[in-house]
């Protein structure tokens, strides 16, 4: 779990970077087409079969949302301090908890309804309507975090019947001709000092898939969820490093509400 979070952090810089220079869009291309080229692989040398699949409308469905979700954390990252957006992106578990009872049938305890409603006071401390002016980027995070716990959903009722490879490489089969679209329009030929970071953000999607759900394997999501969580002060400390960037006491105090109710989220599944 720690390799996922060093993963993530190190995408989240690399697209800092690669925002000064190139689209959002095409950093979702680069990203799709490494990761596309290294899945295609691994599934021709694990087996063909893992090509196919029944599901493709629901395939289809889930990688369009995370299509979206993608290009508003990229977005985030250009105007956001790297612990904000992650502070924010937090809140992903409690939406997935929510759409899961309402399209699972998942059973919401009395604990994880109070878990949800202080995953909400937590986003209310780091945005502060009314007391600050709300950065619409922040709610573009916000939107985001929404729509990876709809990914999360779907992703949930694919598991059942398709495997971890085929999931990766169909929302890559998917997202690259979307991003390869919307990109065009503002295509820039990436110098060559930025293919470092094109490949760090390439290998940093794949490797942080890779060790979630390694980490989810090898122990129940009580155990390694929280562990995640350690990306924020990671995050605050290299955006502190490399971009002098400060975080303000209303995030790290909001982020603790939202962990705290994240917590309560996965022990309350338990029960």
């Amino acid at each position: 779990m720690l390799g996922a979070v060093v993963a993530l952090t190190t995408m989240a810089v690399a697209g800092r970077e690669l925002a000064a220079v190139i689209s959002v869009f095409e950093i979702m291309f680069f990203r799709n087409l490494i990761c596309l080229i290294i899945i295609v692989a691994l599934v021709w040398r694990s087996g063909r079969h893992l090509f196919a699949t029944q599901r493709l409308p629901l395939h289809g469905l889930r990688n369009t949302i995370h299509f979206a979700a993608q290009a508003g954390w990229y977005y985030g990252l250009i105007y956001l301090p790297l612990s904000e957006v992650f502070a924010i992106e937090f809140t992903a578990p409690i939406w997935t908890a929510i759409l899961a009872a309402l399209f699972l049938g998942e059973r919401l305890t009395a604990i994880r309804i109070a878990g949800t409603l202080l995953g909400f006071i937590g986003v209310l401390i780091v945005l502060r309507p009314g007391i600050a002016v709300v950065d619409p980027a922040a709610l573009v995070v916000l939107g985001s975090a929404m729509g990876f716990g709809m990914m999360f959903v779907i992703t949930r009722s694919l598991t059942s019947s398709e495997a971890a490879l085929t999931i990766l490489f169909y929302m890559n089969l998917v997202q690259l001709p979307l991003s390869t679209a919307l990109m065009l329009p503002d295509w820039v030929t990436p110098p060559m000092d930025l293919w470092p970071w094109i490949l760090a953000t390439g290998l940093g999607g794949l490797a942080s898939h890779y060790c979630f759900a390694r980490a989810f394997a090898l122990a129940d999501a009580a155990r390694v969820a929280p562990i995640d969580f350690f990306r924020l002060p990671v995050a605050a400390l290299v955006g502190y490093w490399l971009y002098q960037e400060p975080t303000s006491l209303f995030v790290w105090l909001g982020a603790a509400v939202i962990i705290v109710g994240n917590i309560m989220n996965l022990r309350g599944g338990r029960t």
